[in-house]
């Protein structure tokens, strides 16, 4: 496959992948609310995109891609949240954004090329908000600002609903300032104590839907390339989305592509902050669980469907990034090819992001490199694992430093991988005796040995 493929959800199928400008391909991605520290289900969505930002700047350039993942910074919870704590909400939302750039570091998620901040675009929102008023899509009553929903005819088609089963299913507020019950709010007052800016149709605060279109508009243009986040946000957020920006825009698309990721689950129940069924990143780097090992697990589903997230998924990661660091660990003296990732991880990945497919290639080209009988096949195999790897997000570590062994002293390195070359030999010789007597000289330096497909793998007990 020589093309992308994306599965846009307002189409419902998938689609060849034409940018509007190839010399400037645009993507925009739901951010956090910052009001406290995020769990894994909300690193799905920026783990899954990050391969599309890897993938796009690898077909159209590093230069020619421009990706935005905002930061809502202004809330009902984080609100509530600075003023449980006396505190300016700028005090809240700073604290959970450095978090949350630490998480998505250690899971090697690459900085998006522009994060707007809520807070910081609300000139932007106030003239969206006036020209759908004077364009007839919104209008002021009791201190709100309201988009009337029966005034674009083409309301629910991203999410394929009809507006009786929208309203139905969602959490509706009744309000006698609406018109029609759908009617969703741009623009509301604040209340006392809550942060307030002036605007000409009273003071107050954005709707969180508003500000996405604002940001988008500002940062990217009317219309983008994709628009992506969880697939949570199809109804209302992103239904309201299209809403605004299109009636906004004279009726220009707000994005091209549309997609959403599944649901990251505990027990088959939705990972919740409000159910308090949630693991944090931090919790599990603090237990010594690996970034890179939380990044693959993430990517070991499909993102379009549900991905049930346990002990022992993170055992079989943990297991399955040891067998890959260990063949770069054994090809550390082998210089790499300067290739490209091969074509099973190119097809796969073109193919909608099929993360689980890619990562199944990388254990062929693993193969390869262990049966490699000449320097070059090891050094054309130990690149296009990199490179692969560059793709997915995998491999930036140092192979001592992933086994611990960076610390270790190297004539003892060199006296181990020699014990491990004798054991080898000896298990490949059907010496079985030699190989456990190996062994137990291995255990008594402390040393625990993981054999696989690839090989064996050493590390020092804890």
């Amino acid at each position: 496959m020589t093309v992308l493929t994306l599965y846009d959800t307002a189409a419902r199928k998938k689609r060849d992948f034409v940018p509007i400008d190839a010399d400037r391909v645009t993507m925009y991605v739901c951010g956090p609310t910052v009001y406290s520290e995020a769990h894994i289900g909300n690193f799905r969505p920026p783990v899954a995109f990050d391969v599309l930002f890897r993938l796009l700047r690898h077909i159209y350039g590093s230069e020619h891609v421009v990706y935005a993942r905002n930061i809502t910074d202004v809330d009902d919870k984080i609100n509530k949240a600075a003023a449980d704590a006396g505190v300016d909400i700028s005090v809240i939302t700073d604290k959970y954004a450095a978090i949350y750039r630490e998480d998505s570091a250690a899971l090697n998620i690459t900085p998006p090329t522009l994060e707007p901040a809520a807070t910081a675009h609300m000139p932007q929102m106030i003239a969206m908000i006036e020209k759908l008023i004077a364009d007839g899509f919104a209008y002021a009553a009791e201190g709100h600002v309201l988009f009337s929903v029966g005034s674009y005819d083409k309301y629910g088609k991203l999410s394929g609903r009809s507006l009786d089963d929208m309203i139905a299913g969602a959490r509706v507020e009744v309000a006698p300032y609406k018109k029609d019950p759908a009617d969703f709010v741009l623009w509301k007052p604040s209340k006392p104590g809550e942060p307030v800016w002036e605007a000409p149709f009273g003071d107050g605060r954005p709707g969180w839907h508003l500000e996405c279109s604002a940001m988008i508009e500002a940062t990217l243009g009317e219309t983008i390339d994709i628009h992506a986040g969880g697939g949570d946000l199809v109804f209302p957020h992103h239904e309201n989305e299209v809403a605004q920006s299109v009636c906004a825009h004279a009726g220009a698309p707000l994005a091209n592509y549309w997609l959403h990721n599944g649901f990251l689950s505990m027990a088959s129940e939705k990972m919740s902050k409000s159910l308090g069924n949630v693991i944090k990143p931090n919790d599990l780097l603090q237990n010594g669980v690996k970034g890179e090992v939380i990044r693959y697990a993430l990517m070991t589903g499909h993102y379009r469907a549900p991905l049930d997230w346990n002990a022992k998924l993170l055992e079989n990661t943990q297991r399955s990034m040891d067998r890959l660091y260990g063949v770069l660990r054994r090809l550390k003296g082998v210089n790499a090819a300067d290739v490209a990732a091969p074509e099973a991880v190119m097809d796969a990945l073109l193919d909608d992001l099929n993360t689980p497919k890619a990562l199944a290639a990388l254990f062929e080209i693993a193969g390869r490199a262990n049966k490699a009988d000449s320097e070059d096949a090891q050094a054309r195999a130990k690149g296009e694992l990199l490179a692969a790897g560059r793709l997915l997000g995998l491999f930036d570590q140092d192979p001592d430093a992933w086994f611990g062994l960076d610390t270790v002293d190297e004539a003892l390195r060199a006296e181990i991988d020699q014990l491990l070359a004798e054991r080898l030999a000896a298990r490949q010789a059907k010496d079985f005796e030699k190989a456990d007597a190996i062994r137990e000289i291995l255990n008594a330096k402390n040393v625990q040995v993981d054999d696989g497909p690839e090989g064996a793998t050493w590390r020092l007990k804890d």
